[in-house]
């Protein structure tokens, strides 16, 4: 029996992503393992897959090429829908976090297959990143009883790419918040066979007399040795983020406080991996946790004292999963999703942060989880 840990997540969800797009919502016991209860909800649209760039085939798993395609704000959900160009919004009941509902109808996207979003509960927005043929960064504020509002104008990043994308390489990677929710940040991959440069882009959230918003203009950087910027993470407590990159592993990016240029503050080189792509920030250790598509492990990586890699837990000899992607840290534990690749269930590994064991592994397939699948956030 796990000891029970103080701040353990309540909930994980993630997206189908198929085409009757659906959250699943996972229960997570006080001990901070996954109880075996779930729950599922229609988004009301259409999940789809990039095509994956080495084979010319269906991207699957990593559908979408990127991380956080739903996220939580507050008690509410907001998920996207490649398919059909939308974003959906749900309601949490605070008393049993299994039951959701719609709030509002899903509303149309100004760009083509969106594939991540960012929420901030402090200024009620809600941001969107495309990587379609129309490509970029559109949001709009929300309401926990009327729901979205309107999108704002896209604003245009031009990737030169189809609907559905070609990927993994020249897509959007991530939108999230900082910690302050005072900018809104994007990561974007470059293509090294194309000589493409990713970049890093900042927008500042602005106050107005009645609602925030964000601005249509960027600062755009592409630190100096990067090339694939995939999934991300804030450090608490600063302005540095975290940040894999598939090309050789991760980095520290610090922000210049006036130009709000990105500059390479640290690297890690990951030995082995053939795409180190997602991350997570522990509370429980001070670490970041990393993952690959094709490969059955989490890295650690340190950021404190000095950014290097300090660990690797091996989960190949434990179960079947191919490799692992969305991924998520709360309490004590890491919560890291598998698609599966169809012939294989997808599934949830629960890894103990301190200890670096696996103490669960759970199918999803009762929720109607698949080698779709894609997104991870956690009720705290």
């Amino acid at each position: 029996m796990q000891k029970a840990a103080s701040g353990n997540a309540k909930a994980l969800y993630i997206t189908t992503n198929n085409q009757e797009n659906t959250v699943c919502a996972v229960e997570i016991g006080q001990d901070g393992l996954i109880t075996g209860k779930g729950a599922a909800l229609k988004t009301g649209g259409a999940g789809a897959n990039g095509v994956d760039g080495t084979t010319n085939g269906t991207a699957a798993p990593d559908a979408l090429f990127s991380q956080s395609a739903l996220t939580i704000a507050g008690e509410n959900i907001f998920v996207v829908n490649a398919g059909s160009n939308s974003l959906s919004m749900m309601a949490i009941d605070p008393k049993d976090p299994l039951s959701l509902k719609m709030v509002g109808q899903p509303v149309s996207l100004p760009g083509e297959f969106p594939n991540t979003v960012a929420a901030s509960r402090k200024n009620k927005l809600v941001c969107v990143g495309m990587t379609g043929k129309k490509a970029g960064v559109s949001c709009c504020s929300f309401d926990a009883k009327k729901g979205l509002g309107q999108m704002d104008g896209l604003r245009e990043i031009d990737l030169g790419q189809t609907t559905p994308p070609v990927g993994p390489t020249n897509t959007m990677s991530q939108v999230f918040f900082s910690s302050d929710e005072t900018q809104l940040y994007a990561t974007v991959k470059g293509d090294p066979a194309q000589k493409k440069n990713g970049f890093f882009s900042v927008y500042t959230v602005q106050k107005g007399q009645k609602e925030a918003s964000v601005s249509q203009q960027d600062v755009r950087s592409s630190p100096a040795g990067t090339a694939v910027l995939f999934g991300s993470a804030v450090i608490p407590g600063s302005s540095d983020v975290f940040v894999t990159d598939a090309s050789f592993g991760a980095a520290l990016l610090g922000l210049d406080a006036k130009s709000n240029a990105a500059a390479v503050k640290g690297k890690a080189s990951v030995d082995g991996q053939k795409a180190t792509c997602w991350a997570t920030i522990s509370p429980a250790t001070n670490t970041a946790f990393v993952t690959d598509v094709g490969k059955n492990r989490l890295v650690e990586v340190s950021f404190t004292d000095k950014f290097q890699i300090v660990g690797v837990v091996d989960l190949s000899s434990a179960n079947q999963d191919p490799g692992l992607i969305d991924l998520k840290a709360g309490g004590d534990f890491i919560y890291a999703l598998s698609p599966g690749n169809g012939s294989t269930e997808c599934g949830i590994s629960v890894v103990d942060a301190k200890s670096k064991k696996l103490v669960q592994h759970a199918g999803l397939e009762g929720v109607g989880a698949g080698k779709n699948s894609m997104g991870m956030a956690l009720l705290q």
